[in-house]
């Protein structure tokens, strides 16, 4: 097939936890032979923020995870939608994108486009920021893709399109799997953005209290720390490591012990069965997890096997002393979460589901499910 993407970045994951996924989807569905094409905003935030902070030699440090990777930048006001979509079978528009420009494409793809169009939705703001979703015009879509049961669930309810499918995240193993442990640097892990205060006393009772209490050496990844978490993160002995590229995620988890999960707010009160993407990526790397509570309603993973559970500061205290001081149990928590990765949340088992849903549309089989000799061809 060609494939078009619209993303907010594929470039950049500062503050942009998506990227994992997308980019993972994109190796995938190029490693099938498919011809893809990304096309990202000129001047996004994601960029913006991480060229500025960090400089653009770390775009050339990407392509050494990712040597295929690249992009098409565009603007509203240049984009020729006739010669970006002029050969396309699949076109999908992730839900960072402008209103006009998910209006634009629509309006496109009713006026002649002969692809398949779909909106990909991988954030909470269909419950948290329902107005503002709202707006989006899907009316010439063809459906969506909701990365739960839940905002699946809830675009159908609300009329904004007749065709939506749940297709959750997953981790990208071509640089999310375990690598090989030696010395350990600190026992504690935890990779992830302070945000919007929709999680800060869960980062207090399950994460900073309890490694504050222990006594751990730990070190915290993310961006957008206001000074008093950086103050609390200092008063419990927590070293800030700032922007961790999301590449270098599975690098750092090996020189640890154990990482936490720490759903935000929405994700634990009016989503229940999204995990985000955080529990992939730290089970992909065999590092042992443990998890305040969220509801796993769509049975991805077994609590309790795939990692622990902490429903209070105290209990993530336990669990903490039950990793760190019974190797046998981390690896037993650690294999079993790496196995289950594997076996059902990859981004090969997620682009075999967007293939179904590319059937379910009417695309050609023979466009979907290349052979091996079309796939020499294309890779030529």
């Amino acid at each position: 097939m060609n494939i078009t993407l619209f993303y907010h970045s594929i470039l950049s994951d500062w503050n942009h936890g998506n990227a994992h996924f997308l980019r993972g989807v994109v190796r995938e569905l190029e490693e099938r032979g498919h011809q893809v094409q990304v096309y990202e905003p000129e001047n996004g935030w994601s960029l913006q923020n991480l060229i500025e902070g960090y400089g653009k030699e770390k775009l050339e440090e990407l392509k050494t995870y990712y040597p295929n990777i690249r992009t098409n930048f565009y603007t509203l006001e240049s984009i020729d939608l006739d010669a970006v979509l002029q050969n396309a079978d699949l076109v999908l528009v992730h839900e960072w994108s402008e209103h006009e420009l998910v209006k634009r494409v629509g309006e496109h793809r009713a006026n002649g486009g002969k692809y398949k169009l779909l909106f990909h939705d991988t954030h909470h703001r269909a419950v948290t920021e329902r107005e503002s979703m709202a707006k989006y015009d899907l009316t010439h879509y063809d459906g969506v893709l909701a990365f739960g049961q839940k905002i699946r669930d809830l675009y159908l309810q609300e009329g904004w399109t007749e065709k939506a499918w749940t297709w959750h995240e997953a981790a990208d193993t071509s640089v999310f799997y375990p690598h090989e442990r030696k010395d350990f640097e600190g026992d504690l892990i935890w990779v992830g953005n302070w945000g919007d205060e929709e999680r800060t006393a869960e980062l207090h009772e399950f994460l900073i209290n309890p490694v504050k209490e222990l006594g751990l050496k730990a070190k915290i990844y993310g961006v957008r720390y206001p000074e008093h978490a950086r103050k609390s993160l200092a008063d419990a002995g927590i070293e800030y490591g700032g922007w961790l590229p999301n590449y270098k995620a599975a690098e750092e988890f090996a020189k640890y012990k154990v990482t936490v999960h720490v759903p935000r707010r929405p994700y634990v009160e009016a989503l229940p069965g999204i995990p985000t993407i955080r529990p992939f990526e730290a089970l992909a790397c065999g590092i042992p997890l443990i998890s305040s509570p969220w509801d796993d309603a769509e049975n991805l993973f077994t609590p309790g096997e795939d990692f622990l559970v902490a429903r209070s500061g105290e209990e993530m205290k336990e669990q903490l002393k039950t990793i760190l001081n019974n190797h046998f149990k981390a690896k037993e928590v650690a294999d079993h979460g790496l196995a289950t990765i594997k076996r059902r949340h990859t981004c090969a088992h997620r682009v075999n589901e967007l293939e179904k849903v590319c059937e379910e549309l009417g695309i050609a089989t023979s466009k979907i499910y290349l052979t091996p000799k079309e796939q020499v061809l294309n890779e030529e």
